[in-house]
């Protein structure tokens, strides 16, 4: 075993890193930072400070923090003298090693804002079948190897340490893996088995472990022993018509570790407490944000939209000859959409760039959720983070949990918000006032918060 990863008092775990699982960790770092985190999901590309449950094992690929790599680039590939790589063929999303136009591999991309960064390669026997899989991580290095039969049918895979040893070995057909731990050699049946034993070496046990999901994590925390019931769990999902059962087991006192409950959307706290759960044990829990700037209480408006159904918009524009409307959409706009900018106080942005996008969430204050069909670039949630006050109709409201109840409108009741939103431009103190109540129904959280819960 490569030297330890040792783990915080605190261990966040998640299925997966998704945008969920970002805020809840980013809001622990806000707040001190003192946790670790960690993902079941195999995953070579994670961002910085995070670790996947094999990394655990496998061991650092960095020093103090300090990265001992950067991710591979397509052609720092090592291949042998002659070969030829090529990015990208024609339309294709994966690049080509060729050899007298015999194509021998071919390079996947990881998907990130800078192109041509390799997450894996496959190399073709002279039949032109895929033999095996070599994986790539954030460092750039081959972190495991897939091996297949010819007939594209995997057989196995082997995971190397950050010393390039053989620390791990799944046979696909069996399941069964087999684990070099120094001079140990552990067989697993289950890969469960494995991921647990890797948690026990690292010390788990004696930690709080917060984690999001009732699959894995929760399989994971009832699997370990404790002194205590100190683990809690984050619910970031919905409700509909039942106590999901695992959460039932912890709200009645069958989890060995776990006995309250986090829960991080106001929908869902709301349903919970009208199914009967016990007060005591569920706790309405938002993020800390990074909040991009003040609201200057200026009368500068965004609208994003991909559709030109903009509800009351022409009335809203005409009510409003004091404000100015901005229009973004990252398409074309259809000719009755550009009729708008026949009003002095709209500019329109068709295929707006992402600079172009950032400078208006900056200098807009209000934010109009009036456009029907999605959401595009998540703007609610842009918009909450640069304090626009957001308003919005029942019948295109995108993202609720962003909107406070006291800004959402049936469509019939356009004169009402008319009125409302010409109030709050009259006062900076009103404008606060409803500022406030959009943060509170948010649920956005004060660091405070979160680190008494890392105490």
């Amino acid at each position: 075993m490569e030297r330890s990863v040792v783990l915080k008092d605190t261990v966040l775990l998640f299925d997966r890193y998704t945008a969920d699982s970002r805020r809840l960790h980013e809001s622990f770092l806000r707040a001190g930072g003192g946790c670790s985190a960690v993902v079941l999901e195999e995953n070579h590309f994670l961002p910085a400070g995070v670790l996947s449950v094999y990394d655990m094992f496998l061991g650092y690929f960095e020093e103090e923090g300090e990265c001992l790599g950067k991710p591979k680039f397509f052609n720092e590939i090592p291949v042998p003298d002659h070969w030829s790589i090529q990015a990208g063929v024609s339309e294709t999303d994966y690049g080509r090693i060729t050899y007298q136009h015999e194509e021998k591999g071919r390079i996947h991309y990881w998907k990130s804002e800078k192109k041509w960064l390799v997450e894996s390669v496959d190399w073709f026997d002279r039949k032109g079948a895929v033999r095996f899989r070599d994986h790539y991580n954030r460092y750039g290095m081959i972190c495991a190897r897939t091996f297949y039969n010819g007939q594209e049918k995997e057989l196995g895979k082997t995971w190397f340490s950050a010393g390039g040893q053989e620390a791990i070995t799944e046979n696909a057909v069996t399941g069964d893996l087999i684990v070099n731990d120094g001079a140990l050699i552990k067989f697993f049946r289950k890969k469960m088995d494995m991921i647990c034993y890797f948690f026990q070496r690292a010390g788990i046990e004696q930690k709080k472990i917060f984690y999001n999901s009732l699959a894995n994590p929760f399989v994971v925390s009832g699997r370990l022993s404790a002194p205590a019931k100190r683990d809690l769990l984050f619910w970031q999902e919905d409700v509909k018509d039942a106590v999901p059962g695992n959460m039932q087991a912890i709200l009645g006192g069958q989890a060995s570790r776990t006995n309250r409950v986090m829960v991080q959307k106001r929908s869902a706290y709301d349903r919970l407490m009208e199914l009967g759960v016990n007060p005591d044990q569920v706790q309405r829990l938002g993020y800390v944000y990074d909040f991009k700037k003040e609201n200057g209480h200026r009368p500068q408006a965004l609208i994003c939209t991909n559709s030109e159904r903009i509800e009351h918009g022409e009335e809203l524009i005409q009510s409003f000859p004091q404000m100015h409307f901005h229009i973004a959409a990252v398409t074309l706009m259809s000719p009755k959409l550009m009729d708008m900018e026949r009003y002095e106080n709209v500019s329109l942005y068709p295929c707006v760039q992402a600079d172009t996008l950032d400078q208006l969430f900056l200098q807009c204050d209000y934010y109009f959720d009036i456009n029907h069909w999605t959401e595009i670039v998540s703007a609610v949630y842009w918009a909450f983070l640069h304090n626009q006050l957001v308003f919005a109709f029942e019948e295109t409201a995108h993202n609720r949990e962003y909107t406070a109840d006291a800004h959402v409108y049936p469509k019939e009741a356009f004169a009402q918000m008319a009125a409302d939103v010409k109030e709050i431009m009259k006062s900076r103190k009103k404008m606060e006032h409803h500022l406030k109540l959009q943060l509170k129904d948010a649920m956005a959280e004060e660091k405070e918060t979160y680190a008494g819960l890392l105490d």
